[in-house]
C-alpha cells in the first residue's frame, strides 16, 4: 500500500507597511535579509510614508517574518507601527529592493545624524583596509543623515552625495545584500568620495588636500593654534583643551570670556580621565547621538582652567565623525560652535571664510555639502534619566508623536534658543537648535530651517503659531509669513506653551489638565507684565493662572538681566529692606547709580514688573556674593546652583514663602517674598555659610511648589504636576521639587524629549494652536 504524499504548506501574500524612523537606518537591507532567511518572495521599498513591503510564501514563514520585523530591527530604527493586510497570490520569484515611490501624502521621520559605529572605526584604523584613515567612512549603521538629506524618500539622489559617483568597489558594496553598506546612501571611499581641504590663516587659498590637509590642521593644533573644522552639521572652532594659552586665545577671539566650552575626546575611557560619570551618564555619552553631556570634572583632569572657569562641571563629547577621531591625535580638544557670538553656526565654505577667518589660524573643510546645519546637542542627567538642554544633532528632526493627528501648521518658538516645529498627521517635527533670534543672521537661519522642513516633509502649513510677545523677531517673522500666505496667526502665551510642550511629549490627551509650574527668566504675560514664576492649571486649549511669585521691578530691561545686582536691589526695595554696603549688590554700585535706582523704584519710572523665578535666583546669587554681573545667559543662577550643591550636610536655615490670598476675587494666589528676603539678608549679615543659604533658597522654592500644588489639588482635584521652563535645567531644584511632590502624592512630569527651556517652546505653541483651531 503506497503512502499518501503530504499536503503542501499553505501559501499567502501580505502587504506590510512600517512607519516611524525607518529610512536611512538600513531598514530595507534588513528586510531583504530577513525575507531571504524565511525564504519569502516579494519586494521592499521606501516612500514618504515609511517602508512598504510585500511578502509571499509559507504562512508560517510569513508569521515568523512579521514577528522578527520588530524584534530584530536595525539599532537605529524607531518603529512606531507595523500594519499588514492580505493580498492575492502573485506567484513572484525572489525578493528585491525596488525603487522609491514619491506619491505618498504622508510624512515619515528622517533619521538623525549618528556617530561612527565600531565596525567603521575598526576599518578607519586598519592599515590594510581601503578606507584606512578616510575621514568620511560610514555604513548603514552610522554617519550623516538629516544634514545631507534634500528630499524624501531617502535615496542617494536625494542627498548631497548625489554628485559623487560611486567607484566600482563602492557600487559593488552598495548592491550586495549581505554587505554592511548595502544601500548605505553616503557610501564612499578615497577613490570616489569627499576629500579634505586646508586653508591657512594668511593665504585665503585651499592649498592642501586629503591627508596633507589633515596634517596641516594637526600641526596648527599641536602648536597652540585655533582651527575651524567642518564636521557633519557645521563648523566647530577647536584648540587643544590642555593648552591654557590656546584656550584663552580662542576665548579672546570669539569674545566668549566665561561661558564654559565643550571638550571633545576620543572615547569613553578618555572621558573618564577628565570627569566622573554615572552609568546613566556613560550610556548617554556613548549613545548613537553622542551629545555633549555635562559631567563633574576631576580635579586632576589636566585641562586648562579656562575651559570652564570656576565650575566643577564640564561638557564632554565623544568624537562622533571619522574626521574627529583623526583629529584626536592632537589630544582632547575644545570643540565649540563655529560662530560669532549670537550668530548661527557656519556650515558653508564661504560662510566660514567670511565669518570665522579672523577667529582662527586655518580652516579644515570638505566638499560634502551640508544641506541642513545642526549644532551639537547638550544633555544632563537628572533623577537618573536624561534631561535635554539643547536638542539638535543626533536627535532632530526625529519627531514627537502627538496624542492625536493635527492639521499642518508651523510654530516658530520664542526669541532665545529658537527651534521650528512643523506638524503633520500625529507627528511634530522639531528642527535642530537655531539660536537666539536677535539679529538678521539668525532670522535668516530661521527662514532656511522653516523652508527646509516644509520641503522635506512636503507640508504646506495651514496655520502659524508664535509667541504672544509683540517684540520678538520670531513673532514678527511669523506675522509676515502668515500674511504673505493668507494664513491665520495664533499667538500663544509663553508659559502656556511651556506647559503644553511638556504635556505633548508625555502624550497626554486633549482633555487632560495639569498644574504646570513654569519657572523661567522672561515671558510675556497675558496682562503685559513679564512672567516667569507661574502656576497654571492648563490643558492645550486654555489655562488659568492659579498662582505666581510676588512681583518686583526690573530697571533697565536687559541691563537688569546682565546685572543681577540690580535685581537684588529691586527685591530689597520691594521687601522694604534698606540698602547698606554690607550687602554685595549694594557695594557693586556707586552712590549716584544707587540714587537713580532708588528714584526709579520709588516712582516706578522706566521699570517693568516681573514675577520671574529665574530673576529671583539671579538676585539670590548677587546677595550671596556669587556674581554681580554676567557675561552669558543664566550664569548667575548656574553658579548659585553649584554653590548650593557644595553645602555641608545637616539642618540649615528654613526660609518662608507663604501662599497669600488675592486682594480681589478671581485673581491668582501669590507666593509672598517679604519674609523670605528678610531672613536671607539676616543670615548673610550674620555670617552664615553662603553654601547653606544657597541650598536653603532651593529648598524654599521646592517647598513653595508643593504648597501651591496642594492648594490646587484641594480646589480642583488635580494630582498631576508638570515642571517646565528654563529654571528646571537646575538639577538641584528639579530633584528637590520632584521628590517632595512625589512624597506628597503627586504624579510629576519632567522633560525628557524636548528641553524645559525655550528650545521646546515651538512644540507647545503647535499644540495650543492646533487645539484652539478645533473647538
Amino acid at each position: 500500500m503506497s503512502r499518501a504524499s503530504s499536503p503542501s504548506p499553505p501559501v499567502a501574500r501580505r502587504a506590510v507597511r512600517v512607519r516611524g524612523g525607518v529610512q536611512g537606518v538600513g531598514f530595507r537591507p534588513f528586510v531583504h535579509g530577513l525575507a531571504c532567511r524565511f525564504r519569502l518572495d516579494g519586494f521592499v521599498g521606501n516612500d514618504s510614508d515609511g517602508v512598504f513591503i510585500e511578502v509571499e510564501g509559507d504562512t508560517t514563514a510569513i508569521a515568523g517574518f512579521l514577528e522578527s520585523l520588530r524584534i530584530e530591527a536595525p539599532p537605529l530604527a524607531r518603529i512606531e507601527a507595523i500594519d499588514h493586510a492580505p493580498l492575492p497570490i502573485a506567484g513572484t520569484s525572489g525578493f528585491v529592493i525596488v525603487g522609491s515611490r514619491r506619491d505618498s501624502v504622508h510624512a515619515t521621520p528622517v533619521a538623525a545624524d549618528v556617530a561612527t559605529c565600531a565596525d567603521c572605526l575598526r576599518e578607519l584604523y586598519e592599515p590594510a583596509d581601503r578606507r584606512y584613515r578616510y575621514p568620511f567612512i560610514n555604513c548603514t549603521n552610522c554617519g550623516p543623515r538629516y544634514s545631507i538629506v534634500t528630499a524624501l524618500p531617502y535615496d542617494r539622489a536625494s542627498t548631497t552625495m548625489a554628485g559623487f559617483a560611486m567607484c566600482t568597489s563602492c557600487a559593488t558594496e552598495y548592491a550586495n545584500p549581505v554587505d554592511r553598506r548595502f544601500h548605505a546612501q553616503p557610501n564612499a571611499c578615497p577613490e570616489c568620495g569627499p576629500t579634505l581641504a586646508w586653508c591657512d590663516g594668511t593665504s585665503g587659498r585651499f592649498d592642501h588636500h586629503g591627508e596633507a590637509a589633515l596634517a596641516a590642521a594637526l600641526a596648527v593644533l599641536r602648536a597652540g593654534g585655533v582651527v575651524a573644522v567642518q564636521g557633519i552639521g557645521g563648523f566647530h572652532i577647536a584648540c587643544r583643551a590642555d593648552d591654557d594659552a590656546a584656550v584663552r586665545l580662542l576665548r579672546e577671539r570669539k569674545r566668549r570670556p566665561e561661558k564654559p566650552l565643550a571638550v571633545l575626546v576620543r572615547d569613553v575611557a578618555t572621558a573618564g580621565q577628565l570627569a566622573t560619570m554615572s552609568a546613566a551618564e556613560a550610556d548617554l555619552l556613548t549613545s548613537p547621538a553622542h551629545p555633549i553631556v555635562l559631567l563633574e570634572r576631576r580635579p586632576e583632569a589636566g585641562l586648562s582652567p579656562a575651559v570652564a572657569p570656576g565650575q566643577p562641571t564640564i561638557g564632554v563629547m565623544l568624537a562622533y565623525a571619522p574626521l574627529h577621531h583623526l583629529l584626536m591625535d592632537a589630544g582632547p580638544l575644545v570643540f565649540t560652535s563655529g560662530n560669532r557670538a549670537d550668530e548661527p553656526i557656519a556650515y558653508t565654505h564661504s560662510d566660514a571664510l567670511q565669518r570665522l577667518a579672523d577667529l582662527v589660524d586655518g580652516v579644515l573643510c570638505h566638499d560634502r555639502p551640508i544641506h541642513a546645519p545642526a549644532d551639537d546637542s547638550v544633555m544632563r542627567v537628572a533623577l537618573g534619566v536624561e534631561l535635554p538642554i539643547r536638542r539638535s544633532r543626533g536627535y532632530a528632526p526625529y519627531p514627537v508623536s502627538l496624542p492625536a493627528p493635527v492639521r499642518p501648521l508651523l510654530a516658530v518658538g520664542g526669541e532665545l534658543k529658537a527651534t521650528v516645529c512643523l506638524t503633520r498627521d500625529a507627528y511634530a517635527f522639531l528642527s535642530p537648535h537655531i539660536g537666539d533670534v536677535e539679529n538678521l543672521e539668525t532670522e535668516r537661519a530661521l527662514t532656511r530651517t522653516a523652508v527646509h522642513l516644509q520641503q522635506l516633509f512636503a507640508v504646506r502649513p495651514q496655520l502659524v503659531a508664535a509667541d504672544l510677545s509683540p517684540a520678538y523677531r520670531s513673532t514678527l517673522w511669523a506675522g509676515h509669513f502668515a500674511a504673505e500666505r493668507g494664513l491665520r496667526l495664533v499667538r500663544v502665551q509663553h508659559h502656556h506653551a511651556h506647559v503644553a510642550a511638556l504635556m505633548a511629549e508625555h502624550g497626554l490627551p486633549g482633555d487632560t489638565k495639569v498644574l504646570g509650574v513654569a519657572f523661567d527668566g522672561t515671558g510675556y504675560g497675558s496682562d503685559g507684565a513679564i512672567w516667569g514664576g507661574e502656576f497654571l492649571l492648563a490643558d492645550y486649549r486654555s489655562f488659568t493662572r492659579v498662582a505666581h511669585l510676588a512681583a518686583t521691578q526690573l530697571a533697565g530691561g536687559d541691563m537688569a538681566v546682565r546685572h543681577p545686582s540690580r535685581l537684588a536691589l529691586a527685591h530689597l526695595h520691594t521687601a522694604g529692606i534698606p540698602w547698606s554696603e554690607d550687602l554685595a549688590p549694594v557695594r557693586a554700585h556707586g552712590e549716584e547709580t544707587r540714587r537713580i535706582l532708588q528714584h526709579q523704584f520709588a516712582r516706578h519710572l522706566h521699570t517693568s514688573v516681573t514675577t520671574s523665578a529665574g530673576r529671583l535666583l539671579d538676585a539670590c546669587a548677587a546677595l550671596c556674593g556669587v556674581r554681580q554681573s554676567v557675561s552669558y545667559e543664566g550664569q548667575a543662577a548656574i553658579e548659585f546652583e553649584l554653590l548650593a550643591v557644595q553645602a555641608p550636610r545637616g539642618v540649615g536655615p528654613r526660609y518662608p514663602i507663604p501662599l497669600t490670598e488675592p486682594e480681589r476675587e478671581g485673581e491668582p494666589l501669590q507666593l509672598a517674598l517679604h519674609d523670605f528676603w528678610r531672613q536671607v539678608v539676616h543670615d548673610i549679615r550674620n555670617g552664615r555659610d553662603r553654601r547653606s543659604i544657597a541650598l536653603a533658597v532651593h529648598q524654599a522654592l521646592a517647598q513653595a511648589i508643593v504648597t501651591v500644588a496642594q492648594r490646587a489639588r484641594d480646589m480642583t482635584g488635580t494630582r498631576t504636576v508638570g515642571l517646565t521652563g528654563g529654571v528646571f535645567q537646575n538639577v538641584l531644584l528639579l530633584t528637590l521639587a520632584v521628590r517632595r511632590l512625589r512624597h506628597a502624592g503627586f504624579t510629576v512630569l519632567t522633560h525628557r524629549a524636548v528641553p524645559p527651556n525655550d528650545g521646546g517652546l515651538a512644540l507647545g505653541q503647535a499644540m495650543v494652536a492646533a487645539m484652539a483651531d478645533h473647538p
